[in-house]
């Protein structure tokens, strides 16, 4: 069984890959600027979030912790 903390950090690497296609779903259907704005911070987000929690599963793989394959 996995440790909650790495499970965590897999969940949140799915949830951006949602929130990644989610903006790009929205930014293909939107119907005005704002939309544009809020997709955009949407992504933007979702870029920052995955890469820190890209480089916590390699700190976690590094320091022999990471037990999810």
């Amino acid at each position: 069984m996995s440790k909650s903390f790495n499970t965590n950090i897999v969940k949140v690497l799915r949830l951006t890959r949602e929130m990644m296609l989610l903006a790009d779903q929205g930014d293909g259907n939107r119907q005005d600027i704002s939309c544009g704005v809020l997709y955009g911070t949407l992504r933007d987000a979702a870029y920052k979030l995955r890469k820190l929690a890209e480089e916590e599963r390699t700190l976690h793989q590094n320091n022999d912790i990471w037990d999810i394959d």
